[in-house]
C-alpha cells in the first residue's frame, strides 16, 4: 500500500526527477510532484512524495526530515487529508 508525503522547502531549482532520484534512496518512489504556482508556473516550495509502502515512507521521513537537498532543509512529513 502506497503512502504519500508531504515534502516542504523545496528549492526552486529542484525538478521533479531530482526529487525522485533524491527519494529512491529510501525505497521505491510511485510519484513525486512539486506544486507550481498556476500563473508564473514557477515552484510553490513544496510537493508530494508517494512511496510504495509504509515501511518506505518512515524510511524517507528519517532520511530527509531536516536534511538539506539542493541548498535548502526539507520537511517531510506524512501527507493529510
Amino acid at each position: 500500500m502506497t503512502k504519500k508525503l508531504y515534502v516542504g522547502g523545496i528549492s526552486f531549482s529542484t525538478t521533479e526527477d531530482g526529487l525522485r532520484t533524491a527519494f529512491e534512496q529510501a525505497g521505491t518512489v510511485e510519484s513525486a510532484k512539486i506544486i507550481t504556482d498556476r500563473t508564473t508556473g514557477r515552484s510553490r516550495g513544496f510537493g508530494f512524495v508517494e512511496m510504495g509502502s509504509a515501511e518506505e515512507a518512515e524510511k524517507a521521513i528519517s532520511m530527509w526530515h531536516g536534511k538539506e537537498l539542493d541548498g535548502r532543509t526539507l520537511m517531510v512529513n506524512e501527507a493529510r487529508e
